[in-house]
C-alpha cells in the first residue's frame, strides 16, 4: 500500500494585533532610527512636512492595497494582484522589485543597528554586527511564523516604550530657536519625504503573509491602515522633538541622531533607553523584512516564476527554508559591501515601482466604489511615479541598479516563457 504523502501548507496563526504589530514593525525602524538624519540634512527644521508629505502618499496606496486585499486576502500581495488582474509579466516585475527592495532594507536597517550598537559600545565592526545580526534573524524566521510574529510583537511593544519616553522627556528640553528658519516651500523638503518614504513601506507587510492570517479579508486591511496611522502619529511627535533638542543640521551629522537629540537632556538614564529602543526598532524591521521576502519568494516559486525549490516548505516548522536560507545570506553579502545611503535609495527605487503597479491593480479591480477604485488609486500612483522620478535628481546609481534588476528579471522571465513554449512543442510532436 503506497503511503499518501501529507500535504504541507502555511498555517493561520496570525490575529489582528499580531498583523498590525508585524507591519508597524516594519514601518517603524527605518524612518525614526536609521533615515531621519538623511531627511534633516535636506528638509531641515522642516522634517515634519517630509513626514506628512510621505505619510500621504503612503495613505492613497494602502488604501489601494487595502481593497486589493478585500478582494483577496493570498500570499505574495502585489504579485498575485498584478500577476490577476494586470498581466503575469506585470505580476513578475512587481514581486521582483518587491525581493529587491525588502532585502534592501533588511540590510538597511542592519546597518543602522549596527551604528546604534556601536554608539554604545565603541570598538565593535559596524558591518560584522549588521552581518550578525542579519544570520540571527534568518533562524528565527527558519523556525517558524508564529514565533517571529510574538517576537515581533514584544520588539514593538518596546520600542514604541522607548519612543514615549524620548516624546516626553524630550519636550521639556526643546529649544524654539531650532526651527528657524522653517522653510515650507522647497524642493528639498519633497526630496526629504522620499527618504521618510522608505520608512513607511512596511504599512504594506501585513498583506505579504495574508494566507497566515485568521480572517484575513478583515484583518489585513485593518492592520495596514491602523499601523499607518500609528506610525505617522509617532513620526511626527518624534520629528518635532528630535529637531527642537539639537536642530536640524546636528541630527544629519549623526548615524545614530535620536540619541545625538536626546543626549541633549544630559539624562543618562534617559539616553541608554532610547539607544535601547534603537536597537530593538531596527532588528523589529529586520525580522519582518526577512519574513516578507521570504513569503513572497514562496508566492512567486510556486506559480514557477522562481525555480520551484524556492516553494518547498519545512517538514517540521512549515516555513520556506530555502528562500529564508538564500534571502538571509543575500543580505549578509549587502551589509559587509554596501553604505547606508545607496542601500536606501536602492529599497525606495525598487519600493515605488512595486507600489505603482499596486495601485495600478487597484484601478482595474472592479469593486463598485469608484473613488477607491479610480481616484484614490490614479493619486497614489500619480504620486509614486513623481517620487520614482524625483529619485534620478537624488541617486542616478539607484537608477541605473532598478533598471539593471528591471533589464536582468525581464531577460529571465523571456527565457522561462521561451523553454516553456518549447518543451511544449516537443510533447505535441
Amino acid at each position: 500500500m503506497v503511503k499518501k504523502e501529507r500535504k504541507i501548507e502555511l498555517k493561520k496563526t496570525l490575529g489582528l494585533l499580531d498583523t498590525t504589530a508585524l507591519s508597524v514593525g516594519a514601518i517603524i525602524g527605518g524612518g525614526i532610527f536609521v533615515v531621519i538624519g538623511i531627511t534633516a540634512g535636506l528638509a531641515g527644521s522642516a522634517l515634519v512636512i517630509s513626514m506628512l508629505i510621505a505619510s500621504l502618499i503612503a495613505l492613497f496606496t494602502a488604501i489601494s492595497f487595502s481593497e486589493l486585499a478585500k478582494w483577496q486576502a493570498v500570499e505574495g500581495s502585489v504579485y498575485e494582484y498584478a500577476h490577476q488582474l494586470i498581466s503575469h509579466f506585470s505580476g513578475f516585475l512587481a514581486g521582483l522589485m518587491w525581493i529587491v527592495s525588502n532585502t534592501f532594507i533588511g540590510a538597511a536597517v542592519s546597518l543602522g543597528f549596527a551604528y546604534y550598537l556601536t554608539a554604545a559600545i565603541p570598538g565593535l565592526q559596524t558591518n560584522l554586527v549588521a552581518a550578525s545580526l542579519c544570520l540571527i534573524f534568518t533562524i528565527i524566521n527558519f523556525i517558524g511564523a508564529r514565533k517571529s510574529a510574538l517576537l515581533n510583537t514584544l520588539l514593538v511593544v518596546t520600542k514604541l516604550f522607548a519612543l514615549f519616553f524620548f516624546i516626553i522627556f524630550g519636550a521639556f528640553y526643546i529649544d524654539s530657536s531650532n526651527f528657524i528658519p522653517f522653510s515650507i516651500i522647497n524642493s528639498n523638503v519633497f526630496y526629504g519625504a522620499i527618504f521618510i518614504f522608505f520608512a513607511y513601506t512596511g504599512f504594506a507587510r501585513a498583506a505579504v503573509v495574508a494566507e497566515e492570517v485568521k480572517n484575513a479579508n478583515r484583518n489585513v486591511p485593518r492592520a495596514m491602515l491602523l499601523s499607518l496611522g500609528i506610525s505617522t502619529l509617532i513620526y511626527v511627535l518624534v520629528g518635532v522633538v528630535a529637531v527642537g533638542l539639537v536642530g536640524a543640521p546636528q541630527l544629519a551629522n549623526s548615524n545614530s541622531p535620536l540619541i545625538e537629540a536626546i543626549s541633549k537632556t544630559g539624562n543618562q538614564l534617559i539616553i541608554q533607553i532610547v539607544s535601547f529602543g534603537g536597537l530593538l526598532a531596527t532588528a523589529s524591521v529586520l525580522l519582518t523584512a526577512i519574513l516578507g521576502v521570504s513569503r513572497m519568494t514562496y508566492s512567486m516559486a510556486r506559480r514557477k516564476d522562481l525555480p520551484y525549490s524556492l516553494s518547498k516548505l519545512h517538514p517540521k516548522f512549515c516555513t520556506p527554508y530555502y528562500s529564508i536560507w538564500i534571502i538571509g545570506f543575500i543580505m549578509i553579502g549587502l551589509v559587509l559591501f554596501f553604505d547606508l545611503t545607496r542601500v536606501i535609495t536602492i529599497s525606495i527605487f525598487a519600493s515605488l515601482f512595486y507600489y505603482a503597479i499596486a495601485n495600478i491593480a487597484a484601478i482595474k479591480l472592479k469593486n463598485g466604489k469608484p473613488l477607491r477604485q479610480k481616484i484614490i488609486p490614479s493619486l497614489g500612483l500619480s504620486s509614486c511615479l513623481i517620487m520614482l522620478f524625483s529619485i534620478l535628481f537624488i541617486s542616478p546609481e539607484s537608477w541605473l541598479f532598478g533598471i539593471s534588476c528591471l533589464g536582468l528579471g525581464s531577460g529571465y522571465y523571456a527565457t522561462r516563457i521561451w523553454r516553456l513554449k518549447k518543451t511544449k512543442i516537443k510533447n505535441i510532436h
